[in-house]
């Protein structure tokens, strides 16, 4: 994601970019073809209002910073309420397209198992980085790498569900298409099933790590939905689970005691994942645990959940503001290696050092954007505003932002976040004007 963005910005920019990719060479447990920004876990880029949310308003940043990435995103973008979530096939094999016809980008296939001495490079190789190239920056940094537990959410066959126990609806009815109304699938709990489930839950088989693995943490916005049932009994309903804004058609006068909510994964609507459903159980315990949920008792599996392992390095303490390592300037890290966490982050972290790339190529600096907007925010954050010493990956939020004035921020929360956001479209908007500096 971030290492297209960034080709995609230099290339924009009228210079020479190559782009060194080594699947489907060298591929790993996660990815299934060569195409770049191929989508690996959910294939929803969450929410896109750019009004109170800040991940809508990172969105509406990339917009206006003509990313690639957000661009092919809407162009496949499939029904999903307030959410944007695109075809995932469709989705990476436009951003291949778009690149590989592009006259200033080439391309290499093959892995790279060391830094590289290149003047102006950028590494944007994400949570699944190899092992020798791994070994090679924590080599170079001084310092040991972070790592931290990223888990998969299963995707079942639509025709699969009982659609006399689900029912079509996204919650609290947003979206005013049947398109929107299609998005989500729901199948209710009550209970006794509830608490039947999150016992099969706790008591499932589970993946075993190796004892390199055993002290890695997990990323809290993506915890296994076995290890969120460990933490409480109440846990998962109050969270993907969660019953509210929903009604069963099937029996509109009783209100279920959990909702497990599917999202559509294609523009055929013939898949859906499970929302917030990111497991580390052995597959044979996931199909057995899985068809207690009413409505997927005969489901059928286009992919079962699955656990990886995320490298990230200590950016507050090893990149300067210009995303530059400090021991070796001539490299630029991107993306969710960088320790930011989301498809949207990771991108828009590569659309920045695509640009700094491109200034310092012309004997220039670009500064970063302010901390008022969504991106400045992101990388103020892993370049310095974050302690490295408790460092973990963050998805971009409103915390990470300065507050608002005093007097809007005794505001109610919808017109504080509509302060945040107004404030960060007129700073990027002023940004995006020509800033290079000598």
């Amino acid at each position: 994601m971030a290492g297209s963005e960034a080709a995609w910005q230099v290339a924009q920019a009228g210079l020479p970019a190559v782009l060194h990719e080594m699947r489907p060479q060298v591929g790993t447990f996660a990815h299934q073809t060569g195409d770049f920004a191929e989508l690996v876990c959910s294939n929803s880029f969450r929410s896109d209002d750019d009004e109170a949310n800040a991940v809508g308003l990172l969105h509406w940043e990339m917009r206006q910073a003509d990313g690639l990435i957000i661009e092919m995103a809407d162009a496949h973008a499939l029904p999903a309420g307030g959410a944007l979530a695109v075809d995932r096939h469709a989705f990476s094999a436009a951003v291949t397209e778009r690149l590989r016809s592009h006259p200033n980008i080439s391309f290499e296939t093959g892995e790279i198992t060391a830094l590289p001495d290149w003047p102006n490079t950028i590494i944007a190789t994400g949570p699944l980085t190899t092992s020798a190239l791994a070994e090679s920056l924590r080599a170079a940094s001084g310092t040991d790498g972070l790592a931290f537990f990223d888990a998969i959410a299963p995707i079942v066959y639509a025709h699969s569900v009982d659609m006399g126990k689900a029912w079509f609806q996204s919650r609290y009815d947003k979206g005013e298409t049947e398109a929107d109304r299609t998005a989500y699938l729901n199948c209710p709990m009550d209970e006794a099933q509830y608490n039947a489930f999150i016992d099969a839950l706790i008591a499932a088989e589970k993946t075993e790590f190796k004892d390199w693995e055993k002290d890695t943490p997990y990323f809290d916005g993506c915890l296994p939905i076995e290890v969120m049932a460990a933490r409480g009994r109440d846990t998962l309903r109050f969270g993907p689970m969660k019953p509210v804004g929903l009604t069963n058609p099937h029996a509109p006068d009783v209100k279920a005691h959990a909702v497990v909510q599917l999202r559509r994964d294609n523009a055929l609507g013939t898949l859906f994942n499970i929302v917030g459903f990111q497991t580390k159980m052995k597959y044979g315990a996931q199909t057995e645990v899985l068809r207690m949920i009413p409505g997927l008792e005969g489901a059928e599996f286009a992919r079962l959940g699955g656990i990886h392992r995320n490298t990230f390095i200590n950016s507050p303490l090893l990149l300067n503001a210009q995303m530059q390592l400090k021991s070796h300037p001539n490299i630029r890290m991107a993306g969710q290696i960088t320790g930011v966490e989301g498809y949207v982050e990771s991108t828009a972290m590569g659309l920045l050092a695509g640009r700094m790339a491109v200034a310092q190529a012309r004997g220039k600096r670009v500064l970063p954007p302010p901390d008022t907007t969504a991106m400045g925010a992101l990388i103020t954050h892993i370049t310095g505003g974050a302690d490295a010493r408790t460092f973990q990956p963050m998805n971009v939020n409103f915390g990470l932002f300065p507050e608002v004035d005093a007097k809007k921020g005794r505001r109610n929360r919808k017109t504080r976040y509509k302060a945040y956001t107004d404030r960060a479209k007129a700073d990027f908007a002023a940004w995006l004007c020509p800033n290079d500096v000598d």
